[in-house]
């Protein structure tokens, strides 16, 4: 059986965007009980400018207060070198660059051009090289954007190269408002293991249109075995018009184990740490498919 990646998003992406700030303790809660999950990525926060995402102005002490497993990777978000230096000092496992395909997109998530992201992004590996802590990439919008449409493939694939240049060996793509198809995915996915076969190839989508876990089967048919995904269903990005949830935990883990693929993630530990408003993942209210049936 082949073996897929599950990183947890919820922490990170699902708060980021919630009408209410989410108590520190409460987050510190939901990242201890997950770390039992068998996840092999939390994200657990975003070290930006607090007046951009006033929900994650606790990042330090998030860092500082969780039970670390040392079975799972706890990354952080970064921008720029500030926080880099910020997630340094918090001892963060990972750090996951983050630039967006479309000029205007980066404009509006991080305030500059995406030349200057990368730019940026050269000073932040000079400055992690003493430090071991890992580091990986992701291009939003990289199956659309809110503000310009779809995103040429020649693009995407120019910015996944300027990453592995800078000696980056993990590369998300993600698909910031779930603008993406089937087909789309496999093309791009397919294109991106042809040129870089031994990059680290890593997904994220969102439900927008309903195509969040079809667009996951075009990753797997691709060779993809990593997958961001989120508990509940939550999230979205401030930044987007029309954001919705990304692709629900629960419902993935339960889709690729009866597929016959395995995640190490333990559902039922996986039942008690949501977050207390409900979700948008089909499996609550469904229940699990072995419940029904009896497992095979």
């Amino acid at each position: 059986m082949q073996h897929t990646y599950i990183h947890e998003v919820v922490a990170r992406d699902g708060l980021q965007i919630e009408p209410q700030f989410v108590p520190t303790g409460q987050k510190i809660e939901l990242i201890d009980a997950l770390s039992d999950t068998g996840l092999a990525k939390i994200e657990v926060t975003s070290f930006v400018s607090p007046k951009a995402v006033p929900n994650l102005r606790d990042a330090e002490t998030v860092m500082a207060n969780i039970k670390r497993k040392p079975s799972v990777k706890y990354v952080a978000l970064i921008a720029n070198l500030k926080g880099a230096e910020r997630a340094i000092a918090a001892r963060a496992d990972e750090v996951n660059l983050v630039v967006s395909v479309s000029e205007t997109h980066n404009r509006a998530n991080v305030r500059r051009s995406t030349d200057a992201s990368f730019e940026g992004f050269g000073e932040i590996m000079r400055e992690l090289e003493r430090t071991g802590i890992s580091v990986a990439g992701a291009l939003s919008t990289a199956f659309g954007c809110p503000f310009e449409g779809g995103q040429s493939s020649g693009r995407v694939l120019q910015f996944v190269g300027r990453y592995v240049e800078l000696g980056v060996r993990s590369v998300t793509l993600a698909d910031t408002t779930g603008m993406g198809h089937p087909k789309q995915v496999l093309d791009l996915c397919s294109a991106v293991r042809e040129r870089w076969p031994e990059l680290e190839l890593a997904l994220h989508f969102h439900n927008t249109r309903g195509m969040g876990l079809a667009n996951v089967l075009s990753g797997l048919a691709a060779g993809v075995q990593h997958y961001e995904a989120c508990l509940g269903g939550l999230g979205g990005c401030p930044f987007a018009p029309g954001a919705t949830g990304n692709i629900c935990t629960e419902d993935l883990v339960h889709m690729l184990e009866c597929m016959g693929y395995t995640t190490g993630v333990n559902l039922d530990k996986g039942r008690s740490p949501r977050p207390e408003r409900p979700p948008t993942c089909t499996r609550f209210p469904a229940g699990y498919t072995d419940s029904i049936w009896g497992r095979p």
